[in-house]
């Protein structure tokens, strides 16, 4: 149903197709671009085009990057015997942030998802098997996401890298620091109990 003007209806249009914005945040978003500033609209399009433009993946480790290889692949003071393994470029982020980690990474841009129609062939493994084949790695850590998709993905890759002679870890996965036992679910408590250490 059109209830503006084309231009904002189109505006709408393509508001809506960005995750998790339905209709009524995309009508909102684009009622706040309306009121804009000339050179604020104009700064927001500069910034999408030149994010689609100059944003490349690594040839490397599949990360999004303004270069390539990237910053993290191009720096020798990392550890080049070690490979995180993680399912997006926001994961990566997530795991700089903590500064405890200072080995590379590997982007899948995905997880095996058969329910959905992605098969190990859609993700970025046949990248990680090459790097394995021609790079001297001593232990792959899999920080996939806590979900059915992502522990079936570690599983798969790890079946895969163990007669490589490659060690392969998974992160632990439990309770939140300052969360209460009492509102975790099952799966979580479970995870918790499993990757409990000694103190």
């Amino acid at each position: 149903m059109n209830d503006y003007s084309n231009p904002i209806n189109r505006l709408i249009e393509e508001l809506s197709k960005l995750p998790g914005v339905g209709r009524k945040t995309a009508q909102r978003l684009a009622f706040h671009i309306i009121n804009m500033k000339d050179e604020d609209v104009t700064a927001l399009s500069e910034a999408i085009k030149d994010v689609k433009n100059e944003i490349v993946r690594c040839s490397i480790c599949c990360n999004i990057s303004d270069s390539d290889p990237c910053a993290i692949c191009n720096n020798s003071h990392r550890d080049n015997t070690t490979i995180c393994v993680v399912e997006d470029p926001r994961d990566v982020a997530a795991m700089e942030r903590i500064k405890d980690y200072n080995g590379k990474y590997h982007v899948l841009n995905g997880v095996i998802d058969p329910i959905n129609g992605v098969g190990p062939d859609m993700i970025n493994i046949k990248e990680l098997l090459h790097r394995l084949a021609n790079e001297d790695i001593e232990e792959i850590i899999m920080a996939t996401n806590p979900t059915i998709e992502g522990e079936a993905t570690a599983m798969y890759i790890a079946r895969l890298i163990k007669p490589m002679g490659i060690r392969v870890t998974r992160i632990a996965h439990g309770l939140p620091v300052g969360g209460d036992i009492e509102y975790a679910d099952d799966v979580t408590i479970s995870k918790a109990l499993e990757g409990r250490r000694e103190i």
